[in-house]
């Protein structure tokens, strides 16, 4: 049996790990939860489980989660050091990392350097500071499984290749529920629309990436540390029905793809029984009913996002430890009607034209250009 971890277990991702998970009692257990500030649901998540220990991350609702959580054997811990505690923690075989943004950066460092297998559902620690996990990796020798879709369908058409015969990796696109509208159109967009995604459900953040295509442009760098591919082999192309969650080419042109229905099920049962692939209970693909698969080019004159990702990448360092804190925080600022759609990547371009780049950076660095330059986006977004 696998004893799991899961950290941001109140998410949409974090929800439906537990949902796979109560599907094989018999071969998974839950030793850690953890949530942001759900006190109700995380509790209800600790006693259904049986967890051993429930985290909040704001620790001013410690006191509100031990009183949910009396009478339980469920240990309570809170802030950033009681998320570390839990994912270093040798009693979890398993950590799955399902926290937003790039507050999920320090658990993962301590699971990593902890040696455990980690079900990696959130790119932003990847983006901010790709160097120093995948460094903390080596060092822990720890196992780096990727949850979102995309990078488990290369992680999986991976499986048993030479990767030096590997040319390209193409990153699949849904477009997001804005794709067909005109600059004009853009700018009006409210939050409610871009929430409004085509085929998948998924929390908040992701999908208004989705819906600006910095989801891609994170994803490019995702896939660079994951799979050690330079940033000019990874490609991104529009698929709007959300079958084919990403391909790899190799040198003879041959091309492998991974498919399924557009459900998050899918990648996160195959981390979680990884080598092993668990049977389904959900309807199977049925690819007469998809009858028409299409590709297009993006167009990134309208959406610039993910030109600033790969801008950021080739400048590397710090370069994109900025463009993810400032996206986060133009994301929320755009959630919170204070920004219009399109004033996200012009705070990100600002951002990133304002910084001055650190190569090679220490943690310090790392969380030091994270708090200035989200300083600094929420003072932009106040004069909008």
């Amino acid at each position: 049996m696998r004893s799991v971890c899961l950290l941001g277990s109140t998410g949409s991702i974090g929800c439906q790990t537990l949902d796979v998970i109560a599907a094989f009692p018999d071969r998974f257990r839950v030793t850690a939860l953890s949530a942001y500030s759900q006190v109700d649901l995380l509790a209800d998540q600790a006693r259904r489980f049986h967890a051993s220990t429930a985290v909040i991350a704001r620790e001013d609702l410690i006191p509100a989660l031990r009183e949910a959580l009396a009478g339980t054997h469920t240990r309570v811990l809170g802030g950033m050091e009681g998320l570390c505690e839990v994912a270093a923690n040798p009693a979890a075989d398993m950590v799955v990392t399902a926290m937003v943004g790039a507050a999920g950066l320090l658990p993962l460092l301590a699971a990593a350097k902890a040696g455990k297998t980690i079900a990696l559902a959130n790119k932003e620690p990847l983006v901010a500071a790709g160097e120093l996990v995948m460094a903390a990796v080596q060092e822990g020798q720890a196992t780096l499984i990727p949850v979102d879709s995309e990078p488990s369908a290369i992680f999986q058409c991976l499986q048993g290749q030479d990767r030096c015969g590997l040319a390209k990796i193409i990153l699949t696109a849904s477009g997001g529920a804005l794709k067909g509208l005109s600059p004009e159109q853009l700018e009006r967009v409210t939050p409610e629309e871009a929430l409004n995604h085509p085929t998948w459900r998924m929390g908040r953040k992701i999908t208004i990436d989705s819906a600006t295509l910095m989801n891609k442009g994170l994803e490019v760098i995702e896939a660079h540390w994951l799979f050690d591919v330079p940033i000019a082999q990874i490609h991104i192309t529009i698929h709007p029905q959300s079958i084919v969650h990403s391909l790899v080419e190799f040198q003879d042109g041959s091309l492998l793809a991974q498919c399924g229905i557009p459900s998050m099920c899918t990648p996160i049962q195959y981390a979680l029984g990884y080598p092993e692939r668990l049977p389904h209970n959900w309807a199977p693909l049925d690819l007469e009913a998809v009858g028409t698969l299409t590709f297009q080019q993006p167009d990134f004159s309208r959406f610039p996002a993910p030109a600033l990702a790969r801008q950021a990448a080739a400048v590397g360092g710090t370069a994109t430890t900025c463009l993810n804190a400032a996206n986060e925080e133009a994301v929320i600022a755009f959630l919170d009607h204070h920004i219009g759609f399109m004033e996200i990547p012009r705070l990100v371009e600002k951002a990133l034209t304002a910084h001055t780049p650190i190569p090679h950076p220490t943690l310090e660095q790392v969380l030091e250009t994270d708090r200035k330059v989200r300083e600094s986006v929420r003072r932009m977004a106040i004069l909008y």
